[in-house]
């Protein structure tokens, strides 16, 4: 049995406590019982002594009309001796209509006895009779069922102490089968204030002992059913949890292949449960990770790709070079190399911040910062870097705070105007417009937008689909080899990233407007 199959039975097995407890309170219920019987007794002894007082010197004839009258309507063994102690009357041997009252364990038939200890209830006393056996400190002898019996003459000490014009009372315990006890309560018979006899009332617990023995056996099978009903509700929920999770940590084991790869992926559940949650949420994850994975090689494949183009040249004009003998010739092969260097340098620049962006490396410190004053730095330093360029940067908007890292945030504007500066024409207006969607009259700001528009020929509708796409460079023209086609994958990278999106649109015949929008701060 798995481990969780032994928690859900431990906690099912808490509905056994119930049962415990009352079998455990039986104790208390027997002692309660054997108060009730014990007052019982006194209450009968003291109306018979009161029905005797001024009986006169026919004590014995007067206790015998009264105990007939009572026609046994007394649970109770009913005795009446004399001052010396010797027994007058005894209601167990009244008539043919008597029956007697005080019997105990040792009375019943052997096949009797034998009948009613069943298996469940021996099964169930096993651990008391084991703890008696074994454990238990040492318990005095036994007397026998009823210590009068076959006595002419009752001197017990109970008896004493009523001829004494005392109370008396004793507890005696029979032997066989359950330990019945048998109380026994005096009470002196007064005549013009002197003690005459005195009345002894006996009886044994074996009826209440009968009573609790049932108690006991239907809360010992009531203990079973809850047992077994714990169980098969523990086997139900097992079967109904376990399966469905042993079926995942399967499939999870044959996602990779012995080489680490991608194998296979998680089957969608249609449970509608936690664990149905999870399995497709696995299988999600499994999609996911299998497209990651994909990505991986494809980028991969494309980094190789466009390293091999600049190593090629580089090679070619490194050999020509060396064959070459004329200056002029040589100088501009060594030119061509040295250009296609840098352009292997700009590269793995992109592809080492692309990775960092992917793999989330190296947390930078993130800052609330105004993104209409970021742009306005950014195209300042553009118009620095660019002194020769006749394209127009203007920026508009308002205050709009974001939280990030400043030098990401001047990376995704830079990248932008840049790129619109190079597909403008000369004398051109490339806008940087910041606005804030939301955070009037009071409400949150909901997220900051930054929208640069340039006046270029527009994005052809082929293109836009794959315009922040890796390696992907779309420059009509001379310049078309000079670039990595890493910058948009850098933005996107960099804003889906805080938690935004970027988008880009053709403006026919006005050119193309990108948009940025980022997580807004209030």
């Amino acid at each position: 049995m798995n481990r969780i199959s032994v928690r859900l039975l431990a906690f099912n097995l808490l509905v056994v406590f119930v049962p415990v407890v009352a079998f455990l309170s039986l104790g208390t219920y027997e002692r309660q019982l054997l108060r009730s019987l014990e007052s019982a007794l006194v209450q009968q002894a003291r109306l018979l002594a009161a029905a005797l007082e001024d009986a006169g010197p026919d004590l014995q004839g007067e206790a015998a009309r009264v105990l007939t009258d009572l026609r046994q309507r007394s649970d109770a063994r009913l005795r009446v001796v004399g001052a010396d102690g010797g027994l007058l009357v005894d209601s167990a041997l009244l008539g043919p209509q008597a029956r007697p009252a005080a019997v105990d364990a040792r009375s019943a038939p052997a096949e009797q006895r034998a009948a009613e200890e069943t298996f469940l209830y021996r099964l169930a006393s096993f651990p008391v009779r084991l703890w008696r056996r074994w454990a238990a400190p040492p318990r005095p002898p036994l007397e026998t069922d009823d210590y009068y019996a076959g006595e002419a003459v009752l001197r017990g000490a109970e008896v004493l102490d009523a001829l004494d014009g005392r109370y008396g009372a004793a507890t005696r315990i029979s032997t066989g089968g359950q330990r019945a006890v048998t109380l026994y309560s005096a009470i002196p018979v007064l005549d013009r204030g002197a003690v005459t006899g005195a009345v002894l009332a006996s009886q044994s617990t074996y009826r209440i002992l009968v009573d609790l023995y049932d108690l006991r056996l239907d809360v010992f099978v009531l203990f079973l059913g809850s047992v077994a009903a714990a169980a098969a509700l523990s086997l139900l929920a097992a079967a109904t949890i376990t399966g469905p999770i042993r079926r995942l940590r399967d499939q999870a084991r044959s996602v990779l292949d012995t080489r680490g790869r991608l194998a296979g992926r998680f089957e969608p559940s249609r449970r509608r449960d936690e664990v149905g949650d999870l399995a497709r949420s696995l299988g999600d994850l499994s999609r996911d990770l299998e497209r990651r994975v994909g990505l991986l090689e494809s980028f991969a494949s494309d980094v190789a790709h466009e390293l091999s183009n600049p190593l090629a040249s580089i090679r070619s004009a490194v050999e020509l070079a060396l064959s070459v003998e004329e200056p002029v010739p040589r100088a501009r092969l060594l030119e061509s190399a040295i250009e296609d260097t840098r352009r292997m340098e700009r590269l793995l620049a992109g592809v080492r911040e692309v990775s960092l962006l992917d793999a989330g490396a190296a947390p930078e410190a993130e800052e609330t910062i105004d993104a209409h004053e970021a742009a306005g730095h950014v195209a300042e330093a553009v118009r620095l870097a660019r002194p020769d360029t006749r394209v127009r940067l203007h920026v508009e908007g308002g205050r709009a705070p974001v939280h990030m890292p400043p030098g990401r945030l001047a990376q995704v504007i830079a990248n932008l105007v840049q790129n619109a500066v190079d597909f403008s024409p000369p004398d051109g207006l490339v806008r940087v417009v910041v606005s804030r969607d939301g955070g009037d009259d009071g409400e949150p700001v909901s997220e900051v937008v930054i929208a640069v528009t340039d006046e270029g020929p527009g994005i052809p509708g082929d293109v836009i689909e794959r315009i922040f796409d890796r390696f992907y460079s779309y420059r009509p023209g001379s310049e078309a080899g000079t670039h990595s086609g890493l910058g948009l994958a850098i933005v996107k990278a960099i804003v889906e990233g805080r938690g935004g999106s970027v988008r880009a649109e053709s403006l026919p015949g006005r050119g193309a407007r990108f948009e940025v929008r980022l997580p807004g701060v209030s």
